[in-house]
């Protein structure tokens, strides 16, 4: 049946016409249901859209990221070959708040903030679930800033921009989402699955009288984490394998007004751009500046002390434990990889060298564990291509955690994604580590 509905959808000329403009300079992935096909991919003319709707594509992923020439890109180049070969970026916010109406509110405030930092080329869609993407075209960047070029500011550039919008909206995503819910606590707790503690916050009045907040940072993701080279979005007008509904274009001015009905593949119009490149001016750069200056005002806390335990309580997530974690802690994705893969075995390496170095592994350790753990592939990989992506780990100025679970380019894209009862609490294998660690839990395992 789906692949009927897929293939219905994109052999209008319309949609292939459209995917084929987004994927221009970009590198595209294939997924085919739950698995990712193999990078980097390009889509050059509209019949390749039907063509690989026929070898039952459900949905297509563009990067972030524009190249002079994408079928170039590997994971063994050095980062001075990946600025050569990247011409841009283009900023796209991924808002999610797992929950359709408080993602639209979200987004609605994204663009308010985008607009009150001067930038008018704002285009957005629906993420073809439960959330939205807010994108900036690289054209409405300035090609240099402080003397470095822009196009070489990525990831750090978007990442700052998405932080710094978050911080914006959160308050009046707070009084928005409590206004909806008529002030009633105890259905946002129902329908975000948090504790009461986590949402609700308490400030004191003139009186001295300690009246609860809504705190919707446990529950507002704008991506910064995943945001990263090579980073994947879902193209316009693709489907999304959740729900079946089409990532489709949105009207900013209007978005509070859209309905998951207007996505489904029958009722849906190619009329609105998303990434417009026909900008006349940088009017990003306000933006840009203000992002890499933004700092948590300490105001935005009941005191200095607060803000230092905010700022602590985000940093512990990720910050090197003192003693090395055992792989008796480590989750059930990284315990499948370390058996041997037949797929994905050079993401495996990055996701590797990130966990374990950020469990506290010295990299003389990471590489004798993973020289073993290649010997276990279907098909071992060149011991030089692993020594080359320790080497240039090493020299990174910091330490990086892996990548997110829900990054659907890494575990789940060659299937070690095998939760247990712990995953539903994390959002990134290195967190599961450490509460193990910190408990003195080894994992579970199954029987």
């Amino acid at each position: 049946m789906f692949l009927a509905k897929t293939l219905s959808f994109y052999k209008r000329k319309d949609i292939q016409e459209e995917i084929v403009k987004q994927a221009k300079d970009k590198e595209v992935a294939f997924r085919f249901g739950e698995v990712f096909g193999k990078r980097p991919e390009i889509i050059s003319y509209p019949n390749d859209v039907l063509e690989l709707a026929k070898q039952r594509v459900t949905s297509f992923h563009c990067s972030e990221e524009l190249w002079v020439n994408p079928l170039q890109l590997s994971t063994e180049l050095r980062k001075e070959e990946f600025d050569a070969l990247r011409k841009g970026w283009d900023l796209v916010l991924d808002i999610d708040c797992h929950f359709f109406d408080y993602s639209k509110i979200a987004a609605y405030y994204s663009i308010k903030a985008l607009k009150y930092n001067g930038v008018k080329s704002i285009t957005a869609k629906f993420s073809g679930n439960k959330g939205f993407h807010i994108a900036v075209p690289s054209e409405a960047f300035p090609k240099i800033i402080e003397g470095q070029p822009v196009k070489n500011l990525f990831p750090e550039a978007p990442r700052r921009i998405a932080e710094y919008i978050k911080f914006l909206i959160q308050e009046p995503l707070s009084r928005a989402i409590m206004k909806l819910e008529k002030k009633d606590f105890d259905k946002i707790i129902r329908k975000t699955g948090l504790k009461g503690e986590q949402i609700i916050r308490y400030e004191e009045n003139e009186f001295g009288d300690r009246i609860p907040r809504l705190n919707v940072e446990p529950f507002l993701e704008i991506d910064t984490l995943l945001i990263s080279p090579r980073h994947l979005y879902r193209m316009p007008y693709s489907f999304n394998e959740k729900s079946w509904l089409i990532s489709v274009p949105v009207d900013i001015s209007n978005i509070l007004k859209f309905k998951k009905e207007d996505a489904e593949p029958e009722k849906v119009k190619v009329e609105l751009p998303f990434l417009d490149r026909n900008v006349k001016s940088a009017d990003a750069e306000k933006l840009l500046r203000n992002a890499f200056d933004f700092k948590p005002a300490a105001s935005t806390f009941k005191d200095e002390e607060e803000r230092k335990k905010k700022i602590d309580e985000r940093q512990k997530a990720y910050s090197l434990p003192e003693k090395a974690i055992g792989e008796e802690h480590f989750p059930p994705c990284i315990n499948l990889i370390l058996k041997g893969l037949e797929d994905g075995r050079k993401r495996a390496v990055f996701i590797l060298i990130n966990f374990l170095a950020s469990c506290g592994w010295d990299y003389e350790m990471i590489e004798q564990r993973l020289m073993e753990w290649n010997e276990k592939n279907h098909e071992p990989l060149r011991p030089q291509y692993i020594l080359g992506q320790l080497r240039y780990a090493k020299q990174g100025k910091k330490i990086l955690p892996p990548p997110n679970c829900d990054n659907l380019a890494y575990y789940k894209g060659f299937s070690v994604c095998k939760p247990d009862e712990l995953c539903s609490q994390i959002k990134n294998p290195l967190q599961y580590a450490k509460r193990r660690a910190r408990a003195g839990e080894p994992r579970k395992r199954k029987k």
